[in-house]
């Protein structure tokens, strides 16, 4: 009785393991997707902050106080 019980407990042990392991490669593939999109929005913020500067180094003089046409 106690050698089924034994066989029992390590067939649900290897269930869980195998979920386990099935849960960690999404979460890797997942990890993996949001550091490609984060690489590529880090990119894009660097260009845009370079053209800000360029726009802002091309601008005469300060940047004038005006108040938007919807005011």
């Amino acid at each position: 009785m106690e050698n089924n019980e034994t066989v029992e407990r390590c067939t649900h042990i290897e269930i869980k393991l195998a979920y386990l392991e099935d849960f960690i490669k999404g979460m890797q593939k997942v990890t993996l997707e949001h550091e490609k999109r984060l690489d590529a929005l880090s990119a894009e913020n660097k260009a845009l902050r370079q053209k800000v500067a360029e726009l802002a180094e091309n601008q005469e003089g300060a940047l004038p106080h005006i108040r938007p046409p919807h005011y």
